[in-house]
């Protein structure tokens, strides 16, 4: 299909651009910004005037599988289309799939079976493969087969390697393949029995608080290695002050280290837990506004690379019981680039950089990792025609029942968040279109 996208303001932050500009897309690829091509004759004109039109997002963390029943929404067993229709309204148009116990995709035959249900013209998935058999922290995974099947990089999901000779031959493993380990940087030891960041808030409400040891014990080990072994490391959900230094500092080192954090995270604090709302109920936890503000400065200042959604969908069954025993989570595919508005309207941050870190900067992660990504989160000439169509200045209402994903939970609901999507193209298809 061949597509013109007419009057719209067209925000690339790869490319420096914002501006009123005319995109032209073809075979699935922009061919053109400004004027048409010579012969040019498109299939749909969309008019995006009043509107911004911006690089599809990139998510770095976000389950979009089918549902298992209680707790966790989400199998290894097939996309939940619900959750793909969630990414789309949101403008996310690429992903990153973290494995779960649920979905440890640890044989290649496992990811062969599930990304053969990816559908052209929907959003792209890139998966993460298991990094132990099973995610049990034991036996090393094949890494090399899961790689061939398409895995971008090899994870743990939240669940963590109390051996670190596992963790060592991890990396060594993962360097002499020149891929990439994503790791969630948490100690399993003092994580464990934990639902809470520790600190005054949760020993009033008697919750078991995760110091932020967790974060930085497990930063230092991973560094170590990083320096006797070269691998490649991505950071996920780095949560904490004192962790989002050391990651200064090993970048400051030159460590091949990327990293990202979660909108949550940027936007709330462990006091907004309230009495037990288990809405509230995340990991990692939301934690003390030094760490907040710790985490925008990071984000601001390009250290942290990539701001992502951590869509976790939990069912109301695992949510309705009290915060200890609760499942951890939230819905927010459709919420982060609402949420990214958000940090540019509340702390005043530039809106082409703040949007560089849901398409570029996340764009260069995942290019780091597979040739399919080289270009992801830009729109020059010759980038894929992944793309969003935004009223930026659109106020709405987040109603759970509303929202496109199967699960309801989000600690932003009743909250009026500007931007709202209307319209998202992928692989130069129309795939998401919206007029109200």
């Amino acid at each position: 299909m061949r597509l013109h996208i007419a009057n719209g303001r067209l925000i690339d932050p790869a490319n420096g651009v914002d501006g009123r500009h005319d995109i032209y897309t073809a075979d699935g690829h922009v061919v053109a910004v400004g004027a048409a091509p010579d012969g040019f004759q498109a299939d749909r004109v969309l008019d995006a005037d009043g509107l911004a039109v911006l690089p599809g997002l990139v998510d770095l963390s976000a389950r979009v599988l089918q549902p298992a029943g209680a707790g966790s929404m989400a199998t290894g067993s097939a996309f939940a289309p619900a959750e793909l229709r969630a990414a789309l309204a949101g403008g996310v148009t690429r992903l990153v799939l973290p494995p779960d116990a649920d979905a440890a995709l640890d044989e290649p035959g496992k990811v062969d079976a599930l990304m053969r249900q990816a559908d052209a013209g929907t959003v792209r998935v890139h998966p993460l493969g298991a990094m132990t058999v099973g995610l049990a922290g034991e036996t090393l995974a094949e890494m090399g087969l899961l790689s061939q099947a398409g895995c971008i990089a090899f994870a743990q999901g939240e669940h963590g390697i109390a051996d670190t000779r596992v963790l060592w031959g991890a990396m060594r493993y993962a360097s002499g393949m020149d891929r990439t380990l994503w790791l969630r940087p948490q100690d399993p030891w003092l994580a464990r029995g934990t639902v809470a960041a520790s600190g005054a808030y949760a020993e009033r409400l008697g919750l078991e608080g995760l110091p932020p040891q967790a974060e930085t014990v497990a930063l230092q080990t991973i560094f170590e290695l990083q320096r006797a072994t070269g691998a490649r490391v991505h950071l996920t959900r780095l949560s904490t002050a004192a962790g989002l230094e050391l990651l200064r500092a090993a970048k400051r080192e030159g460590l091949p280290v990327t990293a990202d954090v979660s909108a949550h995270n940027l936007h709330l604090t462990d006091v907004d837990i309230g009495f037990f709302d288990t809405n509230f109920h995340l990991s990692p936890p939301l934690r003390g506004q030094r760490d907040r503000d710790a985490i925008h400065t990071a984000l601001a200042e390009g250290l942290v690379d990539a701001l992502c959604s951590d869509h976790t969908p939990v069912d109301s069954q695992a949510k309705a019981v009290p915060f200890p025993a609760s499942a951890p989570g939230a819905t927010a595919l459709e919420l982060l680039l609402s949420l990214t508005l958000k940090w540019v309207r509340d702390r005043r941050c530039p809106l082409i950089d703040a949007l560089a870190r849901v398409t570029s900067g996340p764009g260069a992660v995942l290019g780091r990792m597979t040739p399919d990504a080289a270009r992801a989160g830009q729109l020059g000439v010759g980038a894929p025609a992944d793309l969003c169509l935004a009223d930026l200045d659109a106020e709405w209402l987040v109603m759970p029942a509303a929202l496109q994903s199967r699960s309801a939970h989000t600690p932003f609901a009743g909250m009026m968040l500007p931007g709202r999507v209307r319209a998202t193209v992928v692989g130069g298809r129309l795939a998401w279109e919206t007029s109200v």
